[in-house]
C-alpha cells in the first residue's frame, strides 16, 4: 500500500492524498487535502473538513505493540467527527509498515494550508495535562521502587536477581521516559511543527 497518492480530480491539481491502514482487517482510512478542505473517509464514514473549520489540531507520540515509531496527529472540527491520521499502517499479523516519509509531507502540508486559510485552530502536542502529569507521577513511582528493589538485591548479595532488576530498570527508564519526554504537552505554530511529535528519518 502506497502512503500517499496524488489527486484525480483535474480541478484540483494541488490535491494531496493519505492512506493508511489503522486495523488490519478494517477498510483503509483515505485522507485529501483540496484547495478549501481535507476530505477524509473512514470504513463506512466519509465527510470533508473546510480548513476554517478546524478548531483543534493535536500531534503526538503513540507506539504500538508492533511499531514503536508511531506518531499520530488528530483534528477536531465542527460537524464533524475527531479523526486520527496514524504514521504506520497495518500489513500483516506481526508488523506495521512506517510512512515516515509520507505522514510528514501530509500533515506538513496540512498545517501549511490551515495557517494559509487563516484558521483559528489550537495547536497542541502530546498528551492532555492532567494525564500526562499522572502518568508521570505514576512513572516515577514505579521506577523508583525498581531502584529500591535492584539495591535491596544488592545489599542480600543476589547478583543475579539484582542484574535482572537492573535491565528492567534500565528498559521500563528509557521507554518510558522517552514517551514522556516526546508528549509533554505544549502549543506550537502551525509554521513550526515540533519535530518530537513526527517521525525520525531511517538511518
Amino acid at each position: 500500500m502506497s502512503a500517499t497518492q496524488p489527486s484525480h480530480d483535474p480541478d484540483d491539481t494541488d490535491a494531496l492524498g493519505y492512506v493508511y491502514k489503522p486495523s488490519l482487517f478494517g477498510a483503509p482510512s483515505q485522507f485529501l487535502l483540496r484547495q478549501d478542505g481535507l476530505q477524509w473517509h473512514m470504513g463506512a464514514y466519509r465527510g470533508f473538513i473546510p480548513y476554517v473549520d478546524v478548531r483543534h489540531v493535536r500531534m503526538s507520540y503513540r507506539p504500538a505493540t508492533m511499531q514503536s515509531q508511531r506518531f499520530l496527529t488528530e483534528i477536531w472540527s465542527d460537524r464533524n467527527p475527531k479523526v486520527q491520521i496514524a504514521s504506520t499502517s497495518w500489513r500483516n499479523f506481526m508488523d506495521q509498515e512506517r510512512f515516515d516519509a509520507g505522514y510528514t509531507g501530509f500533515v506538513t502540508e496540512l498545517h501549511k494550508r490551515l495557517a494559509a486559510a487563516g484558521s483559528a485552530a489550537r495547536f497542541s502536542t502530546g498528551m492532555p495535562v492532567i494525564n500526562y502529569w499522572i502518568g508521570v507521577i505514576v512513572f516515577g513511582a514505579a521506577l523508583l521502587a525498581l531502584v529500591v528493589m535492584t539495591l535491596r538485591a544488592l545489599l542480600l548479595a543476589e547478583w543475579a536477581g539484582a542484574a535482572i532488576i537492573g535491565i528492567l530498570c534500565a528498559v521500563f527508564a528509557v521507554q518510558l521516559g522517552n514517551y514522556f519526554l516526546r508528549n509533554r504537552p505544549g502549543h506550537y505554530r502551525p509554521d513550526a511543527v515540533p519535530p518530537a511529535v513526527l517521525p525520525r528519518a531511517k538511518s
